[in-house]
């Protein structure tokens, strides 16, 4: 799973993909986080076909604003430019629920 890095690399992302791709807001602090974060390789493993992003949610928290990400760990999904799909809140998630929301997309 690649690491956001600076807010311009995620519009470049939006933007110019033309896979769908999967941004997970995250945070250290965040146990929920923790929880889900050693079951997140083999979700990525198992949806190759998807690119999966990691976004810092202190490091980003304007644009988790811009994008209404009030709970963490939360999803969101663009292709071609559009967001397709979020699984946002602030409930712990599972791996089923994970991926449930992925084969919504």
């Amino acid at each position: 799973m690649e690491l956001l890095n600076t807010i311009e690399e995620f519009y470049i992302m939006v933007k110019e993909s033309k896979r769908k791709t999967i941004f997970f807001f995250t945070a250290d602090w965040c146990g929920d986080c923790q929880f889900i974060k050693p079951i997140m390789p083999e979700i990525v493993e198992n949806h190759s076909e998807i690119d999966f992003v990691e976004v810092d949610r202190d490091k980003f928290i304007d644009l988790c604003g811009e994008l209404s990400i009030f709970g963490i760990p939360s999803f969101v999904a663009f292709e071609n430019g559009e967001e397709i799909g979020r699984f946002v809140n602030k409930d712990r998630k599972t791996k089923e629920e994970i991926e449930q929301f992925i084969e919504t997309l």
